[in-house]
């Protein structure tokens, strides 16, 4: 039998696809959507934004290998913001000028995130930040949606933890940017409800390397607890600073520093210290009765599994967004209205960062549910009871 050369080239590009698990029927897709990601891949808040990064390329790799979106593969078009919300804003206008992508995953954290929200509104882009601010989704705007958990729900979940506790006055320390500023807002917005009172505020910058003078006057004000907001690497020198100091009352961190690289950098100074945070870092100690411990496990598997390293829930806030976008993506045939409508249906939808249920007036939709507390204990995470 002969072969002409294009045919006997066709059969074995079949035969390869095959053999790497990919659908034949691939090579005749449509048209490429093209979905873009802006993450702090380096940089001083690289430990989001590299396993970001890494979820949604896994994400998208798995969609393409089923076939892709009705027909359309997924091409994932990336950026590293660095957490600078300058460079956030010159990666998301090539996105749109250069790349022509529908949709749009980040960036890492909250001040580079409000910095794009803006441009991704006016070019009516979907766009579903991994960032936790309250004020990137409220007020609600049409195209802008998030998958980590709100500041409000930490809050609370904290302030429920020290009801239990009996804990009555507490110092505050948080950092100056967009996420802490929403912290403290939060944190002074919900302590009268929580019977609670914040004594002493102070605050601290995203590079600073000694926190003893604003520890001093917490100190002196004498609270029952002290709560730091931020991220790496300024809430790990608070906590070595609070082991220095011999400050002898519960450290409580918020779902910031989530992370095993927390741990990194606080070192021993790090047990004892009290978060919310996502389900992922304790999903071994869930019950199976829990509706994520499904979820969670596939997610932990997959990723180490190709990537040789600890998952952590920042990498699962892109895992999430990937999935919900895929879910709006179907039958949308590229229309960004549509793709934004589709988001905004999703319900039920149970993910690594909680079960999301988004709506016209709900653009985070998660619950109070999605966070448990936990403690670190020789150096991990020991998921807290009632």
């Amino acid at each position: 039998m002969r072969f002409k050369g294009s045919a006997f080239v066709a059969v074995l590009v079949i035969m390869g696809l095959i053999v790497w698990g990919i659908s034949p029927t691939l090579c005749w897709s449509k048209e490429t959507y093209k979905i873009g990601g802006i993450f702090s891949i380096t940089g001083p808040a690289s430990f989001l934004g590299d396993p970001e990064k890494k979820s949604m390329e896994m994400v998208v790799e798995e969609i393409n290998k089923k076939g892709g979106i009705d027909g359309h593969l997924l091409e994932a078009v990336i950026y590293d913001s660095e957490g600078d919300p300058t460079k956030a804003v010159l990666a998301a206008n090539k996105l749109i000028s250069k790349d022509g992508v529908i949709a749009v995953i980040g960036p890492s954290n909250t001040p580079p995130t409000l910095a794009i929200v803006p441009i991704l509104e006016k070019a009516k882009i979907p766009l579903i930040s991994c960032a936790a601010g309250i004020k990137i989704t409220e007020p609600v705007k049409p195209y802008t949606f998030k998958t980590a958990q709100s500041d409000v729900l930490a809050v609370r979940t904290i302030y429920q933890h020290m009801q239990k506790k009996g804990i009555k006055k507490v110092g505050i320390l948080t950092v100056e940017n967009a996420f802490g500023e929403s912290g403290k807002e939060q944190l002074q917005k919900q302590a009268p409800e929580s019977g609670i009172e914040v004594i002493q505020a102070e605050t601290f910058g995203g590079k600073d390397t000694d926190m003893t003078p604003q520890l001093t006057k917490i100190r002196s004000a004498k609270p029952d607890a002290i709560i730091c907001w931020g991220t790496n690497p300024g809430p790990a020198v608070v906590a070595k600073n609070v082991k220095q100091m011999n400050i002898d009352i519960p450290l409580y961190q918020s779902h910031g520093v989530a992370s095993p690289k927390f741990i990194e950098l606080a070192g021993d100074a790090a047990n004892g210290i009290l978060l919310p945070t996502g389900k992922i870092l304790v999903a071994q100690q869930l019950p199976d009765t829990d509706p994520q411990k499904q979820v969670l496990f596939k997610y932990i598997g997959e990723f180490e599994k190709l990537y040789n390293m600890p998952v952590s829930g920042f990498g699962g806030y892109a895992y999430d967004a990937m999935y919900i976008l895929a879910e709006a993506l179907r039958g949308s045939e590229g229309d960004r209205a549509k793709i934004r409508d589709g988001i905004e249906k999703v319900t039920g939808h149970v993910g690594v960062s909680g079960t999301f249920n988004f709506s016209p007036e709900e653009h985070n939709g998660l619950g109070a549910d999605a966070f448990v507390m936990v403690e670190i204990e020789n150096g991990t995470w020991k998921l807290l009871g009632e």
